[in-house]
């Protein structure tokens, strides 16, 4: 019994393929978030109307991008490109509700989703930040 037990776990162990794709989606660094913003001020007044990005620059790995996403709903995102190793051109630009990549490959992301899209896609998502309401249209964003 033991034999044919260990028979079968060794053709079960290696008859399963390997997926030889590199997840090359560590670039960013694990840097401390630790933001507030104020949607009465006017470099966030952007944010009262959904799908409207804005850029805090400052925090993170190239800055953060917050979308609104619903009523009551903000996203926030690092700003540098999670596919590349971080440089001046990996630094997101922001396209409506995308943000591209300044690199020259057409790499784009959702901001809505966080999920790379286009032709040139991408397995790496957008690095997320923690958005929580603290009142008076106030928000602090952490990792």
């Amino acid at each position: 019994m033991k034999k044919i037990l260990i028979l079968v776990l060794s053709i079960f162990i290696f008859s399963c393929s390997s997926d030889n794709t590199i997840n090359n989606c560590n670039f960013l660094l694990n840097v401390s978030v630790n933001a507030t913003i104020n949607l009465n001020l006017p470099q966030f007044s952007q944010l009262i109307n959904i799908g409207n990005p804005v850029r805090l620059e400052g925090q993170g790995n190239g800055g953060i991008i917050i979308i609104r996403t619903g009523s009551q709903t903000l996203r926030a995102w690092d700003g540098a490109d999670p596919s590349r190793q971080f440089s001046s051109c990996s630094i997101l630009s922001i396209v409506g509700v995308n943000a591209v990549s300044g690199c020259g490959e057409d790499i784009e992301y959702n901001l809505i989703t966080g999920q790379s899209i286009g032709e040139n896609q991408q397995p790496c998502t957008l690095l997320p930040y923690r958005v929580e309401s603290i009142g008076n249209n106030q928000f602090l964003i952490t990792n």
